[in-house]
């Protein structure tokens, strides 16, 4: 059984060699141990902090960018109406201008046509007047071919100058 429970001189030794361990631990080791771990640990809170940070503005970009896409949005719409209104606009002034045009133009070919069929009638009436008087010319020639029927006729004229 010595070999399974250890002899009191080598305890001792071991308590001396583990104290004398602990003591130039705590004195070398332990303050740049702790400081790291002190440093660790605030690094790591630093960087939860920039994170939550990081994630605060993320959130506020977002809210920024969401009210920018909306106002954009807006002014799209706004320039989507105007350019519609314009549009409209437009084309009612181009129709209004097309009935303006079309009324001018029925306008004068309204005057020209009463212009061409004044011009028509007074054309007839000359060639009416001009073929009545070289009936009547024919038939005064006809009728008045002898002496007694002109003298007949020239009678009747004075007699009827006379009475006016």
């Amino acid at each position: 059984m010595n070999l399974v429970t250890p002899g009191l001189g080598l305890i001792f030794w071991q308590l001396v060699t583990f104290l004398l361990v602990l003591f130039l631990l705590a004195k070398f080791a332990w303050k740049p141990i702790m400081s790291s771990l002190r440093e660790r640990e605030e690094s790591i809170e630093g960087a939860l902090r920039a994170a939550e940070q990081a994630k605060t503005d993320m959130a506020k970009l977002k809210a920024e960018n969401e009210k920018l896409l909306e106002e954009a949005r807006v002014e799209r719409d706004a320039m989507l109406r105007k350019a519609q209104q314009t549009s409209e606009a437009i084309v009612e002034e181009a129709k209004n201008k097309a009935s303006v045009e079309s009324a001018k133009i029925v306008e004068s070919a309204k005057q020209q046509i009463n212009a061409e069929r004044q011009a028509a009638l007074a054309d007839i009436k000359r060639q009416v007047a001009t073929l009545s008087i070289e009936i009547a010319e024919k038939l005064l020639r006809n009728q008045l071919k002898e002496e007694k029927a002109q003298r007949d006729l020239v009678d009747q004229l004075v007699k009827d100058a006379s009475l006016n």
